[in-house]
């Protein structure tokens, strides 16, 4: 299932409900980010450890969901509910600007958005969430005038890249350098 090339979503499952987190819900995003670090695939996904993210203070907590709260211009976590509103998926989205230095040292070339953070709970996988989840991220993405979408994979992480190429993204042919192996950049043409 392609993304469509424009905001609307696919056909979310009856009791999901896809939304921007708000500043107030740090106890919730330091509870989904634990989970998705548990995660059997969390060392090739992500760039910290459960054991670093929860010795992290309330106010680090208190900091990550403000920033990244709706209202937010520059970046904006979006969560995936289930039916009795648990938190079961999430998605951030990083506005970078051309000419500033990317995560990993790199100058952007261009504005676009780099989507990270991608976790979708056991469970709630193959439904259509994950594809309704990048689709919601990607137009909001396109709203705020970014001319690429972008994100980073870990070659060992097939899981993950199997669902990018499933929902449009490609190989770019830049890869970086990661602490797991090589990181390969997807985009959306």
């Amino acid at each position: 299932m392609k993304l469509p090339a424009r905001a609307e979503s696919p056909v979310l499952p009856q009791g999901y409900r896809i939304r921007s987190v708000h500043a107030q819900e740090w106890r919730e995003v330091r509870e989904l980010r634990l989970a998705a670090l548990r995660d059997p695939v969390a060392h090739l996904a992500f760039l910290e450890t459960y054991e670093e993210a929860v010795a992290r203070p309330d106010g680090f907590w208190k900091e990550r969901a403000e920033r990244s709260a709706e209202g937010v211009r520059e970046r904006r976590q979006f969560v995936v509910e289930g039916g009795g509103g648990e938190w079961v998926g999430t998605v951030t989205v990083l506005v970078e600007e051309a000419g500033t230095r990317d995560f990993f040292g790199g100058i952007v070339e261009r504005r676009q958005a780099h989507l990270v953070g991608v976790f979708l709970r056991d469970g709630h996988r193959g439904k259509g969430v994950g594809e309704a989840m990048f689709a919601a991220a990607v137009g909001w993405a396109r709203e705020t005038g970014v001319e690429r979408v972008r994100l980073f994979v870990n070659e060992g992480n097939g899981r993950a890249a199997a669902f990018y190429r499933r929902v449009g993204f490609v190989g770019s042919g830049v890869s970086v350098e990661g602490d797991e192996g090589r990181e390969l950049e997807y985009v959306l043409p």
